[in-house]
């Protein structure tokens, strides 16, 4: 029996980056690109119920909050992926609190694109680790708050850094630890919270309030 395919919708005001997107998107044999809207069209999303909705905020006419609003009120069940031309941790906050599971800054790469809609399509959320290392960087100067974690205080380190967006080998560098010794703690990180890639790692890391 044939796998579902995931079943996209793209909201973009511009017509020549919403084919292109389209392309982008369709050029995978998991993905079925069902339509593309200028702005979010209540009634049209509600008809083809799609599993996840991208949305390039970029140029939409309405305020976030009435974008994104009305795509979850049109689907409920969908999941929604912000496009962005701002490596900004407080439009990613706000774009969160209004019911996006993904902030996807523009200068990412094709295949790293489809890897967060399909996180997002799998029930996960993604944020990009350079927002995410800032967003902590800012609470830690605010006096954030930290929610109890079972990480160790090295595991603890390392996710800030995974965070921040550094590979294994620079964090090793900043820590004097071999990279194998790194990939470890990286493994039970992982294995601790049950994620299974760095861009989890980092929303868990905004949300704990770790600093």
């Amino acid at each position: 029996m044939q796998e579902r395919r995931l079943r996209v919708a793209i909201v973009q005001s511009q017509l020549l980056f919403a084919k292109a997107l389209a392309e982008i998107l369709g050029a995978d044999a998991d993905v079925e690109v069902i339509s593309d809207h200028r702005t979010p069209d209540a009634l049209r999303l509600a008809a083809e119920n799609p599993h996840v909705i991208v949305i390039d905020l970029d140029g939409q006419p309405s305020d976030l909050a009435t974008t994104l609003g009305t795509c979850t009120s049109a689907v409920p069940d969908g999941r929604i992926c912000v496009l962005s031309m701002q490596l900004s941790s407080e439009t990613m906050e706000h774009c969160m609190s209004h019911g996006a599971e993904a902030y996807i800054v523009k200068d990412i790469s094709p295949p790293e694109l489809l890897r967060a809609i399909k996180t997002v399509a799998a029930g996960e959320s993604y944020v990009d680790p350079r927002i995410a290392g800032a967003l902590l960087r800012m609470r830690a100067l605010n006096g954030g708050r930290r929610e109890a974690t079972e990480l160790s205080a090295r595991e603890e380190t390392v996710l800030k850094l995974i965070a921040e967006g550094l590979a294994n080998k620079e964090i090793g560098k900043r820590l004097r630890l071999s990279e194998k010794t790194v990939k470890r703690h990286v493994t039970r990180i992982f294995s601790k919270l049950k994620i299974s890639g760095r861009s989890q790692a980092a929303v868990y890391a905004v949300r704990a309030g770790l600093a």
